[in-house]
């Protein structure tokens, strides 16, 4: 499986391209940000974000994209940038007709190191040692692209047997009501 995780932002959008399976060794397939003048008006630069994932779907081409999930911060103004990257990525996706999921930072955090309160040096520490680089990727947010990545690589066997079980029982459910 080829994943592009991002981890959205209007300053700097992280992305990092993995490709392998859960219980196999890892590879890392590219890896960068997407970056915005912080002066620019709003329009251009979701318009420059847009532009950016769109050429990693280009290179790339992945199966599937793992964003960030946006959760409440204090700072309303941060949280609202990265909602609006967050959307643009799952637009470029959904344009292409490419599955998107989303895992919040605690998620990521907790499949990459255990700890669901990692910090940014432990999660661009374990990057690093699964997919045997020789330095943490920079800035923090190119290496969380790579987190969600294999977050998602790890994660999706066990979530798509519980999708299937909750769309099993359903339908079992709607045959009980019709019967």
């Amino acid at each position: 499986m080829r994943v592009l995780g991002v981890d959205p932002g209007l300053t700097r959008c992280g992305v990092g391209v993995v490709e392998g399976v859960a219980g196999r060794p890892l590879t890392m397939i590219g890896v960068g940000v997407v970056r915005t003048p912080a002066d620019a008006e709003l329009g251009h630069r979701l318009v420059a974000v847009e532009q950016g994932i769109e050429q990693w779907l280009d290179e790339h081409r992945p199966e599937c994209v793992a964003v960030e999930r946006v959760f409440s911060q204090h700072n309303v103004r941060t949280v609202m940038g990265t909602a609006q990257a967050s959307a643009v990525a799952m637009l470029c996706a959904a344009r292409r007709g490419i599955p998107v999921a989303l895992h919040t930072p605690s998620e990521v955090k907790a499949a990459v190191t255990g700890s669901g309160r990692a910090d940014k040096a432990q999660v661009g520490a374990m990057v690093t040692r699964l997919l045997r680089l020789d330095a943490p990727p920079k800035p923090a947010d190119a290496a969380d692209a790579l987190a969600l990545a294999i977050c998602h690589i790890w994660r999706a066997p066990a979530q798509n047997r519980l999708q299937q079980a909750v769309a099993l029982h359903a339908a079992t459910a709607r045959k009980g009501r019709t019967a």
